[in-house]
């Protein structure tokens, strides 16, 4: 029964819809901006800055948000992502575009990039305990990739559509409409949420005794994410079309594959930091999948480099509910709202300057470059991680 579920099930309710809307939305960005008659260098500056702006509602959310209630924010932002999706489907020109990508929830990285992010997790890390704090963070995040996997695969609905008739740009905007109905369907999921404003939290600052920790790992967070940005989800399938000459379709099966890959490797990534710990599961895991996105940027051939991205996708997130989770881990229950909205902000902001940047080289002729770029700087975030924080260890650890 919907009523008796546990407050991380809704969450994880919550999140699959928003992750499926994100899954489709990431392939049919560069699509419809394309129809759109914009090129290479608009793609990228869309999505640099949804990535600001989201980014600086991060922060806002995040700072504010301790002794709110946080259901109600995150009703607000569920109402935000439904007014994004109306207005990206009825927009042509592109300033308004702009203004809507900043303005607005649209996710160009389909990974857990928006507002919603901060009030998560702090929600989340109050569910569980240390031993089983990992796991429900893997959880989240294994419900995340397959919603956004499914996502991926109804990228391909607007060229199923056209070929009973429907414009391609009719059925791109459809698609936009349905992002926003997602939104309304999450928002619900919030509303059975039981009241999130906690008066412990009320009465203390934002950050306290975890603050050099957090600081310290939010610069280097911002060094992954920087990185990342050059090859968020849609300028990938951008390069996949522009090279390749991937049709939309494979390109959705392909990203669903992908999704699917990216999720397997979540509950592999509880199971094997109880056995190394986290730092190096993030690490250990890393550097091979950057290796993987270089060796696909000089392949010659499709199916070389397909391959080699889907191996990239087993492995390239397994930091992430491990990340979460040692944030969590190393700060105290009141400062997780905050310590969330700190570590989150710099990535969003560090990953919002480069996909302007890999578009300016797309547009030049550089295809390459922004995937060895974005591979060459995650390797050295992990190093530079796991000098820093290897001795760092949470209770569960300890």
């Amino acid at each position: 029964m919907m009523g008796s579920l546990k407050p991380s099930s809704y969450l994880n309710l919550a999140r699959a819809f928003r992750d499926f809307g994100d899954g489709f939305v990431a392939v049919l960005l560069p699509v419809y901006l394309t129809a759109l008659g914009l090129g290479a260098f608009e793609v990228g500056l869309v999505a640099t800055l949804a990535l600001l702006g989201s980014a600086l509602m991060t922060l806002a959310i995040g700072l504010r948000s301790a002794g709110r209630d946080q259901r109600l924010l995150l009703i607000m932002a569920s109402m935000l992502m439904v007014a994004t999706g109306l207005a990206f489907a009825g927009a042509n020109s592109f300033p308004v575009l702009l203004l809507v990508a900043f303005m607005g929830t649209i996710n160009p990285s389909a990974g857990s990039v928006s507002i919603f992010v901060p009030l998560e997790h702090a929600v989340l890390a109050d569910c569980a305990s240390n031993i089983e704090r990992t796991r429900l963070f893997a959880r989240y995040s294994l419900i995340g990739a397959l919603a956004a996997a499914a996502g991926s695969l109804a990228a391909a609905s607007p060229e199923l559509l056209s070929s009973i008739g429907v414009s391609r740009l009719t059925a791109i905007k459809a698609m936009f409409l349905l992002y926003g109905l997602l939104g309304v369907a999450g928002g619900l999921m919030y509303q059975r949420l039981p009241s999130l404003s906690l008066e412990e939290k009320a009465s203390s600052s934002s950050l306290g005794p975890s603050r050099s920790i957090v600081y310290k790992l939010a610069a280097l967070f911002s060094i992954d994410a920087f990185a990342g940005g050059f090859v968020v989800q849609s300028l990938l399938a951008l390069w996949l079309f522009d090279k390749f000459g991937l049709s939309l379709a494979a390109a959705s099966v392909f990203f669903f594959w992908s999704g699917l890959c990216s999720a397997i490797s979540f509950p592999a990534a509880a199971w094997l930091s109880l056995r190394i710990g986290l730092i190096n599961t993030m690490v250990y895991t890393h550097i091979p999948s950057s290796m993987c996105l270089i060796g696909a940027a000089v392949s010659p051939r499709l199916d070389m480099a397909l391959g080699l991205l889907l191996i990239r996708a087993l492995l390239s997130q397994m930091d992430v509910p491990t990340r979460t989770s040692y944030v969590m881990a190393v700060v105290t229950p009141a400062e997780r709202a905050a310590a969330a909205s700190l570590t989150s902000v710099p990535r969003s902001l560090a990953a919002a300057a480069s996909p302007a940047i890999a578009g300016a080289m797309f547009a030049a002729g550089f295809t390459a470059w922004p995937l060895m770029i974005c591979g060459t700087l995650k390797i050295a975030y992990d190093l530079l991680l796991l000098l820093a924080f290897r001795h760092i260890k949470p209770p569960e650890e300890q």
